[in-house]
């Protein structure tokens, strides 16, 4: 099984630092949402939430922020790595898939 990788651009990690925050023992968690859709899924978006990883697949630390993906989304990630880059127009997350096997 190939595991997804995941990847959060300088300029990703910026803004989830000015917009979010997240206290230290906390991390920013991807996962995959009934409606909506990714550049690989109909019907299914990503979400993010605040939160204490747990059973975690995929972890990124970077300047001291957790970003991670749990096993129970591992789904929604299978086949795909996860790059989380920065819309400067929308001044949001931008997600992008990239296959990995």
């Amino acid at each position: 099984m190939i595991l997804t990788k995941l990847t959060v651009t300088p300029a990703a990690q910026e803004w989830f630092k000015k917009e979010v925050n997240p206290p230290e023992n906390l991390g920013i968690r991807f996962f995959g949402k009934v409606y909506g859709k990714t550049e690989v899924h109909e019907g299914f978006s990503i979400g993010l939430s605040v939160e204490e990883p747990e059973n975690v697949i995929e972890e990124e630390l970077i300047d001291g922020m957790k970003f991670f993906i749990e096993e129970a989304d591992e789904w929604f990630f299978k086949g795909y790595d996860l790059v989380v880059d920065y819309d400067a127009k929308k001044d949001e997350p931008a997600y992008h898939f990239e296959k990995n096997d």
